[in-house]
């Protein structure tokens, strides 16, 4: 997947990716994939992913006061403390420390 966001290109064939994570519960509605990736060059995170109508992927189609919404994919970019945040939430301590060992403490 690759997608040009405020000047900046992201690619997932070029990124690392840190880990992936899913959500199925509440069924194709809520259901959602994604991979959270941070670029080599420029150590941009962002998560590249599909999901259904309920999610953050979700797409809105027709007029304004009216119409669907639908699943959709996409790329969305993240600061480093929202990666962060994300990959606390869904990913294993292996795959945090890989992706942000230069930034995590000991308590």
């Amino acid at each position: 997947m690759r997608n040009i966001i405020n000047g900046f290109r992201y690619d997932t064939d070029k990124a690392c990716l840190i880990g992936e994570a899913s959500h199925s519960g509440g069924g194709d509605f809520s259901a959602w994939r994604a991979g959270l990736y941070v670029t080599p060059r420029a150590r941009r995170y962002f998560l590249a992913g599909v999901g259904g109508p309920m999610t953050r992927w979700g797409r809105h189609e027709g007029p304004a006061f009216g119409g669907v919404t639908s699943g959709g994919e996409g790329i969305i970019p993240l600061s480093q403390e929202e990666a962060l945040e994300w990959a606390e939430q869904h990913l294993s301590t292996e795959e945090i420390e890989r992706g942000f060992g230069e930034i995590i403490q000991d308590a």
